[in-house]
């Protein structure tokens, strides 16, 4: 009886430190529990601070020394991967903050700190007099969250971590554009709740008198102090910093749950891109008539049937993809999500320096439903025929699956159900446009040539990415390495080689996550043989929340094993 006890007594502590853990994490950065409708009524912003830094970090160091004394074997196997998933998720986060990503990442893209604060605050659900409270109350903060990050780019100057230049330029760009348009402030998309007594009035008031002069100053920094000490475009990648390649190893740990290196990730996407040319002249001699892969490439980015005519065309063809693939999710999954995913523009103000789509996942309370933004900037030079399988990747059966049904596991704890995994969450997402392809899904040859080219992106991203960051690449040796081997349009290779300059190890996450996805399916294949199921396998891999790579492989070798193959009904 003692021993079940203690059994008892362990398991407790592991779901008490991750709901510790949670509740440190919101502390730290209360808009995250805010904009998931956990707790609208949370006021604050995250404190940028060094103090505050240091606090978190301290803190955290606590919570994995306490998780490591626990002695996994005791624990019940939902219980050992609840440690697992608490342990990767402390370390990345130490790992995270020791990399002071904050002081040199300065761009319009969504990772610094005055973009990615105008896409999420707008986005926090204001349903009630009270939630309306508080969200007053963090745009009354935003002008010291806007000083804490004026002071960080000066400290990271100080110790020789400079932002790139460009990024600072596209930063300033950025706030400008949100300054120029007040009457479109994207602060401004909450509607006033019933009950809400002078909401609107109050917040004209408050982004008036004290948001808009706050980014104006922040603006100023930018260009007064900031700006003239950026590297160039030569010297764009983490190894040109103090430090560099220890952080970039750190980032790549973080974004990958893995120990891979970046001449091993640099060599596997040399190798991929390689092995995406004999596809390419497949399909291509199909559509267009040629193998030669110069010439597909050529079609795929000059030919003007295969470009928008304006926004709307591109997001009804999103809707229709999302559509189909819902009529067919349940020969597929036994999990499925039980609100649909909604189909938006990106708000314009940010659509410039944003990604061609991104998906936010549903409000917990049920506020905001699950959205996949699609890019509409520049509509007449993106690519038709990456459509689909963009849509496959962001909504169904990709992120929106993957996201809302994590969300409803109510019978884990609230770590296990937001988990922050990259490479579980972004591979499962380019796993999807390949399992698309099996689902039937894709509309045609020329479809299929979208999936290949978002393909040669992730393969080109292992590539590009280790090539800025570890091998000392330029902004233009990247730039001129994904035209030669993608047919990517310039306009989105160019912002993709910006977004890996400022957010170093993110982008290796997409193609590590689908190999060991792909990996652990095919394992899974070959020991069942015929009693494997594909609807059980999707819903393992997606019953247990965001998990690190290894853990992963554990779960479905454990499901593998036990000789199940029945999927949920």
């Amino acid at each position: 009886m003692a021993s079940v006890w203690l059994c008892s007594a362990l398991m407790d502590d592991v779901v008490a430190l991750a709901d510790e853990y949670m509740d440190l994490t919101f502390d730290a950065d209360p808009v995250t529990p805010a904009v998931l409708g956990l707790d609208p009524e949370r006021t604050g912003l995250e404190d940028l601070g060094e103090e505050a830094e240091l606090r978190l970090w301290r803190a955290l160091t606590d919570i994995v020394t306490r998780v490591r004394a626990i002695d996994p074997s005791r624990l019940s196997d939902q219980d050992r991967t609840t440690r697992d998933v608490l342990l990767t998720s402390a370390q990345a986060q130490l790992e995270s903050l020791d990399a002071k990503t904050v002081e040199f990442c300065v761009s319009d893209g969504m990772q610094a700190p005055a973009s990615s604060i105008l896409t999420v605050l707008p986005m926090i659900p204001v349903t009630t007099p009270a939630q309306a409270a508080a969200h007053l109350e963090r745009l009354r903060q935003l002008p010291t969250y806007l000083e804490q990050a004026a002071e960080r780019h000066r400290v990271g100057i100080i110790s020789g971590r400079r932002p790139v230049a460009r990024g600072v330029r596209d930063a300033i760009g950025h706030v400008d554009r949100y300054l120029a348009h007040p009457q479109s402030d994207p602060l401004l998309r909450q509607v006033a709740p019933e009950g809400a007594v002078d909401f609107d009035q109050e917040r004209a008031r408050i982004l008036a008198e004290r948001v808009r002069p706050a980014f104006r100053r922040y603006r100023d920094v930018l260009e007064t102090e900031i700006l003239p000490k950026g590297r160039p475009d030569e010297e764009v990648g983490l190894c040109h910093i103090p430090g560099g390649d220890t952080i970039y190893r750190s980032l790549i740990r973080v974004h990958t749950t893995s120990d891979r290196t970046a001449d091993d990730l640099h060599d596997t996407g040399l190798r991929l891109i390689g092995e995406l040319a004999r596809e390419y002249r497949e399909v291509g001699a199909r559509v267009f008539g040629t193998d030669d892969l110069r010439e597909i490439f050529r079609r795929l980015r000059t030919d003007p049937e295969l470009r928008w005519g304006d926004g709307g065309e591109l997001l009804d063809a999103a809707r229709a993809a999302v559509s189909r693939a819902e009529q067919v999710t349940s020969e597929w999954f036994g999990l499925i999500p039980s609100q649909q995913c909604v189909v938006e523009p990106v708000p314009e103000a940010e659509s410039p320096g944003a990604p061609p789509a991104f998906y936010m996942q549903p409000a917990a309370d049920g506020s905001r439903p699950g959205t996949y933004f699609a890019n509409t900037y520049k509509a007449g030079e993106r690519f038709r025929h990456t459509a689909e399988a963009t849509a496959f990747h962001e909504a169904v059966p990709g992120h929106h699956f993957q996201l809302s049904l994590a969300l409803g596991l109510t019978d884990l704890p609230l770590l296990r159900r937001l988990g922050r995994f990259t490479a579980y969450a972004e591979g499962w997402g380019l796993y999807s446009e390949r399992l698309a392809d099996e689902m039937g899904l894709y509309s045609g040859d020329v479809a299929l040539l979208g999936m290949l080219s978002n393909d040669s992106m992730r393969a080109g991203r292992l590539v590009v990415d280790t090539g800025l960051h570890a091998k000392g690449w330029s902004r233009q040796q990247a730039i001129d390495y994904l035209v030669e081997n993608t047919p990517m349009a310039e306009v989105e290779i160019v912002s993709e080689v910006d977004r890996y300059i400022n957010w170093p190890g993110q982008a290796l996450a997409y193609m590590v996550g689908r190999l060991e996805i792909e990996r652990v399916r095919k394992q899974a294949e070959e020991s069942l043989g015929e009693r494997f199921d594909i609807r059980a396998f999707h819903d393992v891999v997606l019953g247990g929340g965001a998990l690190p790579l290894s853990v992963l492989a554990d779960v479905v070798q454990a499901w593998t094993s036990s000789g199940v193959a029945a999927a949920s009904r």
